[in-house]
């Protein structure tokens, strides 16, 4: 639920993607043609960030309290240190759900 009334930020980030996809995508070629669609994809991510935000940042929050830190920072100084070396697949797996939410915002056709 938002405070705030529609359009909401997903529908606003999505009918200016659809503006750039419908009106000014046929109308440019070349470099600003390339510039379009990396603004059309980079609204698409946007997009899929606020949709999912929730739900991937307490997936998150889970896997952090599963590997017993308390941040991104944390981990990686302990990665870094060499403190689950002796289980680098079982980190691997503990992790792959926050790997997948970050390919599923980023690129969701990697999983079809």
């Amino acid at each position: 639920m938002s405070a705030h009334d529609r359009p909401t930020a997903s529908e606003l980030i999505e009918s200016v993607r659809e503006w750039l996809e419908r009106d000014v995508l046929p109308a440019v070629d070349g470099r600003l043609s390339f510039h379009t669609r990396v603004a059309m994809n980079s609204l698409d991510i946007v997009r899929r960030e606020l949709d999912t935000q929730d739900a991937v940042e307490s997936v998150h929050a889970d896997v952090l309290n599963q590997l017993h830190v308390d941040s991104d920072q944390e981990l990686s100084q302990r990665i870094r240190a060499g403190e689950f070396d002796s289980n680098l697949l079982g980190l691997l797996d503990d992790l792959a759900p926050v790997i997948e939410n970050k390919v599923r915002v980023s690129n969701p056709k990697y999983f079809q």
